[in-house]
């Protein structure tokens, strides 16, 4: 076994060159190698060298996952330095309290995130933000491991809750975590030699790296196997699958809540899939494969295995991944125990198992059925009130039941807090209840909690239905309403007498409320149900404390809304642009799990149409149509989608294209330019930044993509990408809508010219931003730099229009420096239309880098570029 987890820097350095690290922000993809992973650490334990931060001492990282995230967490190691994660979704009250609690030498961070944490002055640490990381730390790398490191040192503090006044954390020495990486390793090098033929491989990982179950998958078990880890936050289906096959996923690693949105995305995608499932049920694994071909050439045939961990997973989610073919690999652990308890083995899996416990711990069932669970990788201290405080208790009593069969695999049954005691004295599973109420039909989630009854406790369901209403005055008990009682009927016919539901109530939230690790907070719904069984008149006020939805919207248009109809419009009313559509239709992506077709927002109108179009159909309703041949219910979305039949090419970055451009532009483009409007150029800096730029400008005439190329350093012009109207270049490329229809003719050939040499992609008006916006990221990540005209149009008297929403949107997600250019005098010479050939009055200004605050919003970001360029 491995003396301490530090060792893993010297695999770092062995691994060299090989991509270590992906990850997706905004619309970039940035990876890092082992060989600058290593580098980074080494660099960060220089850093803590530097400022006296020596072993025992604590520095807390607060951010996104990230390969800098990774580099400050070995660099910690490396010193012996505790390192104290935070989650990045946590609330800035607890990390603030946290930060109080273990009073650390230096915060590590995303800088957004850092100015949560609302501390005193004269108690606020230094911070270093992961934005400035490269830039700040010392230049030599400091590889050498503290000789106070071993096994029995502490190397992390984990928070795992946020409900208390005093925060308690779970101390992990090296041997906690080497007591599962152990085994692993071991069993992992009886198959390296297997490895070789499918390597590299690739874990697309989906959880923040504060947590035990996120760190095994995102820092432990990667550098035995060279694997790439690429992180990807933003959990829509589609682009899940997307990023799969693109990528060539092997593996991934995800809650259960991450794999019911793609198993819905997968039913609703292809009506027929639910009736080929129920007739592939019980085939071997390779008929699994034929039969579902269609399913596993979407995600990519290198992609064959999930890992899944961090919450229960429901018998049903299990058996649709091991019918379409994928190996559904889970296991049990949890924070006390840094992380693995137990495992299923990748290639003898125990179906509807949590695995065997893994060598070196013991595992014993209660007289309840409790697992208790003892051990190297039991947690022996704690962090509380300041200090490490000893546990006492040799065996760790986990609250979670399990049955073990004749294998000596563990069943997982609940959770001991989730039994319900009835007034007879039986033993009710709120699991077993909950998952007889989500197969009706109507019924789109559900959680059932005990509340206090005559003579006991008695089982109470909470729903979220599939309908549209989702205000608050929907809310409430009503025991009226016929289709929920039908359903809730419907399930007590699969449930003995004794778990009968006999009162229900809806969730006046269109979500559950879950942990960023896709654990439900069944306390928060517990609480919320019994006051409304006891109180049914301020049931919605309580729970929902407004309406969620126009809350949403009025974080991202920035206007106060208090009240609205579903009559209300959103874009007079609501005050929603067209790119606030686009933030919008993220953001309900992210808060509910769903996907949304990409031009959906497009046609909907009011209020009432868009509650239409977030209240989805449920898993079960899309299971129920398919059986019954019936079509899905006609909803907004579907009257206004339209074919986004813009094309996003990637051919214009192959090289020959590329070599013929650079020709066209110094032998054509130029000495055109220069013979027929001899512009004047005016640079303010000599010097650019390496890498891409996003390039800004205002916009006047047809002309101004060539006047800009013109002014730019011949570095620079020769990898720029242009954005050009969607509307525009989809006419030449149809030939259709020309001013002179003999002219209609020449539109492909005209397309395939300026695609060609002026590397142009459509940037639409109207509808599909995400994918425009998307192309950008991905020109960005092939080194080109993107000139966009934030007008959106030309300007017809020549002024400086007022720049759309969406400009900020792109350079926030975009993250490169901004280069503004003006054209001046080109709108008085259109303006007074006298002659421009070799008029003189053509000036074209570059100015001066501007760098981006991933502090400020992009409606501010918009508003100071646009000032940028008026001022020039």
């Amino acid at each position: 076994m491995r003396a301490n987890l530090a060792t893993l820097v010297e695999d770092f350095r062995r691994h060299g060159a090989q991509t270590a690290v992906v990850v997706y922000r905004g619309n970039r993809r940035y990876a890092t190698s082992y060989r600058e992973l290593a580098l980074l650490a080494g660099r960060f334990s220089a850093e803590l060298a530097r400022r006296g931060i020596g072993p025992g001492e604590r520095v807390v990282l607060w951010g996104e996952n990230s390969a800098e995230w990774i580099a400050a967490f070995f660099g910690c190691l490396l010193r012996g330095v505790i390192a104290v994660p935070l989650d990045a979704a946590g609330s800035g009250d607890f990390g603030a309290r946290v930060i109080a609690d273990v009073a650390p030498r230096l915060i590590a961070g995303d800088r957004s995130l850092l100015a949560r944490a609302e501390l005193p002055g004269s108690s606020k640490p230094p911070q270093l933000s992961f934005l400035d990381f490269a830039d700040s730390l010392p230049a030599e790398p400091l590889f050498t491991v503290d000789p106070s490191v071993s096994d029995v040192t502490p190397l992390q503090i984990v928070f795992t809750s946020g409900t208390t006044s005093e925060p308690k954390g779970v101390v992990h020495t090296h041997r906690n975590v080497l007591a599962s990486l152990g085994p692993i390793e071991r069993e992992i090098g009886k198959y390296l030699k297997y490895e070789r033929i499918f390597h590299p491989l690739r874990f697309l990982h989906s959880l923040p790296l504060s947590h035990v179950f996120g760190q095994f998958m995102g820092l432990w078990v990667p550098p035995l196997l060279a694997a790439e880890v690429h992180f990807e936050s933003q959990l829509e289906p589609s682009r899940l699958i997307a990023t799969i096959r693109r990528e060539r996923i092997s593996v991934l690693a995800a809650v259960p809540r991450v794999l019911e949105p793609l198993r819905t995305h997968l039913l609703a995608s292809d009506p027929r899939l639910a009736e080929e499932m129920a007739a592939g049920r019980g085939e071997r694994v390779w008929k699994h494969w034929w039969r579902f071909r269609g399913i596993h050439r979407a995600f990519g045939f290198k992609f064959w295995a999930i890992v899944c961990g961090g919450a229960s997973l429901p018998q049903e989610l299990e058996e649709f991944w091991n019918t379409l073919g994928f190996a559904l690999i889970q296991g049990y652990g949890l924070t006390e125990t840094a992380a693995l308890v137990t495992l299923n083995h990748p290639f003898k899996i125990g179906r509807g198992t949590i695995g065997k416990p893994l060598p070196g711990r013991e595992v014993r069932l209660g007289e309840n059925g409790e697992i208790l669970v003892r051990g190297d990788m039991l947690s022996t201290s704690s962090w509380q009130g300041g200090r490490l405080q000893p546990r006492q208790d040799e065996w760790l009593a986990t609250g979670d039941l399990a049955a073990r069969d004749a294998s000596g695999e563990l069943r997982f049954v609940g959770r001991q807090s989730d039994v319900i005691v009835s007034a007879s004295g039986m033993n009710i599973h709120a699991a077993d209840l909950e998952a007889a109420l989500c197969k009706q039909p109507g019924v789109r989630s559900c959680v059932v909690v005990g509340c206090p009854a005559l003579g006991g406790t008695e089982p109470l369901a909470v729903v979220i239905d599939s309908g549209v209403s989702q205000s608050p005055a929907a809310n409430g008990i009503s025991a009226a309403d016929g289709a929920l009682a039908e359903a809730v009927r419907g399930a007590n016919r699969e449930l003995a007498e004794f778990q009968q539901i006999r009162r229900w109530v809806r969730w006046p939230e269109m979500e559950f409320p879950y942990t960023p690790t896709g654990k439900l907070l069944r306390r928060r719904v517990a609480d919320w149900a019994c006051a409304a069984l006891a109180r049914p008149d301020e049931a919605g006020r309580e729970a929902g404390d407004g309406d969620w939805l126009l809350r949403l919207i009025a974080s991202v248009s920035g206007a106060k809304v208090t009240e609205a109809s579903d009559a209300s419009l959103l874009s007079e009313d609501l005050q929603l642009d067209s790119l606030g559509r686009v933030q919008l239709q993220s953001a309900l992506e992210q808060q509910l799990g769903v996907e949304l077709p990409d031009d959906a927002m497009e046609g909907v109108r009011t209020l009432g149409e868009l509650r239409a179009l977030v209240s989805l159909p449920g898993r079960r309703n899309v299971e129920e149509r398919v059986e019954r041949r019936v079509p899905a219910p006609e909803t907004p979305s579907d009257r206004a989608t339209k074919p986004d039949d813009h094309r996003y090419p990637f051919w214009p970055w192959t090289t020959p294209v590329r070599w013929l451009r650079v020709l066209f532009l110094e032998t054509v483009m130029r000495p055109l330019v220069w013979l027929l409007a001899a512009p004047q150029v005016i640079r303010d800096s000599s010097g650019l930044p390496d890498g891409p730029l996003l390039i800004i400008a205002n916009h006047v005439s047809s002309y101004d993509a060539a006047l800009v190329l013109y002014a730019l350093p011949p570095k620079l012009r020769h990898r720029v990408a242009v954005a050009m109207s969607g509307e525009m270049l989809r006419d030449f490329r149809e030939g259709r809508r020309q001013s002179e229809f003999r002219f209609s003719d020449f539109g492909p050939v005209a397309y395939f010219l300026i695609t060609a040499l002026f590397n142009v992609f459509p940037l639409p008006r109207s509808m599909g931003f995400r994918r425009s916006f998307a192309h950008a990221g991905q020109a960005m990540d092939r080194g080109y730099s993107v000139l966009i005209f934030p007008e959106g149009h030309r300007s017809e008297d020549g002024r400086l229009h007022p720049f759309r929403s969406g400009i900020g949107i792109l350079a926030a997600e975009s993250r490169v420096p901004i280069l503004p250019v003006a054209l001046r005098g080109v709108g008085e010479i259109k303006q007074a239309k006298s002659k421009w050939f070799r008029s003189g009055k053509l000036m074209i200004h570059v100015g001066r880098i501007q760098s981006i605050d991933e502090a400020v919003g992009p409606a501010v970001l918009t508003q100071s570029l646009e000032e940028v360029i008026r001022g020039m």
